[in-house]
């Protein structure tokens, strides 16, 4: 699925109106049939429903919706907030259709101390600005967005294509906004639905088919992607009979060390289980026997020293297809000096996660010497340590998509919904996980995962896209089962098997 910039997205209405065709005030009524439809599956008739409609397209659907609830026999008032003394054609004709049927239900607010007294337990629909917003809202209207915010305790607050104050391209950090339960956008997400400073402003969000033009979403060209199952299906690939474990590599993962072998443990554990054809890990002394009987499918090289596990010496990555490092290894001296070593020597694909990437934020240099097209799976801290701050998320997300391109290494920024940098400039965010996911271990099952597929003949850019969603699809996998709240890092591995079964069977 792709992700538009607002102008984009009014360029996809006006296409679909030009050659379709059909006329912008039909395109508002689908908008408007969409989101009536969803309130009336979430709130009984008895509930009551408020909406404030501000006087573009926006609050045009509001007022289409109002009408579409009366005629379910809903309980609806609308509230017309006059931002502005001009009004979009749309939204007039709505309003002159609702006024034509219940002018009665029909409230003006002109200033902040117009807002109306509410009754307790209704649902407050946001219509008032929609993407086309630009700049913060300010004087009695930004007063109003934070009204409507906070009867947010007491009253179910639903944002209509995009919360009122957000803008859809751009950081809103510390701006006025409404703070929804829950957004309804049409057709796509929207940028700032998945930048992590918005979570409280979006609440969870639904995305509606209105049916745009598919040859306009077909043609027209974006940066930002949603990784969906139609990406999945083009990348996953079925085992041919004749394979044997030849066909699917040879894998090196380099983890642990003393009190951090559970770490090894669990991201062995996921690449065999995500299908690599050989796995050998390379362990400290104290972690031989720990691997030996954890994992028995996999092959163990125990380092002479005790406590930790890296120790390069010529070699050992030559019989490898790819290498993962990082699960529990340690940041001491030594291993950072070995790490070098290895990145220096290395002619295959890495990924590299958790204390290698932590050395690495420690000595930069490194990151020219890991070798091309290399995964790297930093959460936000790691991120940090390695590229440096930002002021917001859509600076943090330019940096990411930079310091992908001009080192030529895909970048998995992880977090709710996981950011992926290509080396093209492409970004795709992952929607599958869930915060049952967010324990200690769930990092290390997924350099596990990215190591096999890398390994099995995955390029790079499907290794990465296909990992970070089959993680995140095992782990809701799981959830539904057991709860977010008992979800180990042993449940995600033990449900990858029923996601290629899912796929297989499509």
């Amino acid at each position: 699925m792709k992700i538009f910039s607002a102008e984009q997205i009014r360029a996809a209405d006006a296409y679909t109106i030009a050659h379709e065709p059909v006329s912008s005030i039909m395109l508002m009524e689908r908008a408007a049939a969409a989101c009536a439809a969803w309130i009336r599956n979430k709130f009984s008739e008895t509930t009551p429903i408020c909406i404030f409609c501000g006087m573009g397209n926006n609050g045009g659907d509001g007022l289409a919706i109002a009408r579409l609830l009366l005629h379910r026999g809903y309980n609806v008032e609308v509230y017309l907030v006059h931002h502005s003394e001009k009004s979009s054609d749309d939204y007039t004709a709505n309003l002159r259709q609702l006024e034509k049927e219940q002018p009665a239900l029909i409230h003006h607010i002109r200033a902040q101390s117009d807002f109306p007294s509410l009754p307790a337990n209704a649902v407050l629909v946001d219509a008032i600005f929609g993407t086309g917003l630009s700049r913060p809202v300010e004087g009695w209207v930004a007063g109003i967005l934070h009204k409507i915010s906070d009867l947010a305790d007491k009253n179910v607050i639903v944002a209509i294509d995009i919360p009122s104050g957000l803008m859809a391209d751009k950081s809103s950090a510390h701006q006025p906004c409404v703070h929804a339960r829950y957004t309804l956008s049409f057709e796509f997400y929207k940028l700032a639905f998945l930048m992590p400073e918005n979570a409280s402003i979006t609440g969870e969000v639904y995305i509606l088919p209105i049916g745009l033009h598919p040859a306009y979403i077909a043609h027209t060209i974006t940066p930002y992607h949603i990784i969906d199952r139609d990406i999945i299906r083009t990348i996953y690939q079925p085992r041919k009979p004749f394979s044997h474990k030849g066909t699917f590599g040879h894998a090196l993962l380099i983890a642990g060390s003393y009190g951090k072998m559970g770490a090894a443990v669990l991201a062995a554990k996921a690449c065999l289980r995500a299908g690599v054809g050989l796995l050998t890990v390379h362990v400290p002394c104290c972690g031989y026997e720990i691997m030996q009987a954890t994992v028995p499918a996999a092959m163990c090289v125990a380092e002479v020293e005790e406590q930790h596990s890296i120790h390069f010496h010529e070699g050992l990555q030559s019989n490898y297809k790819c290498i993962g490092i990082g699960p529990g290894i340690g940041t001491e001296t030594a291993t950072a000096r070995s790490l070098e070593r290895l990145l220096s020597a290395a002619t295959v694909p890495m990924v590299i996660d958790a204390d290698a990437l932590n050395i690495i934020g420690t000595y930069p240099a490194l990151l020219n010497k890991i070798p091309k097209h290399s995964l790297l799976t930093p959460h936000p801290k790691e991120f940090e340590r390695l590229f440096g701050s930002t002021a917001n998320d859509y600076e943090r997300l330019e940096l990411l998509a930079k310091k992908s391109a001009d080192l030529q290494l895909y970048i998995l920024l992880k977090g709710r919904y996981t950011a992926i940098a290509c080396p093209d400039g492409a970004i795709y965010f992952n929607i599958t996980g869930n915060p049952g996911m967010a324990t200690g271990g769930s990092g290390d099952v997924l350099t596990g995962i990215l190591t096999s597929l890398l390994c099995q003949g995955y390029s790079a850019k499907a290794a990465i896209l296909f990992g970070v969603w089959l993680h995140g699809t095992a782990g809701d996998a799981a959830a539904r089962v057991l709860s977010e709240e008992a979800l180990s890092p042993e449940d995600i591995i033990n449900n990858l098997g029923n996601v290629f079964l899912s796929l297989k069977a499509q």
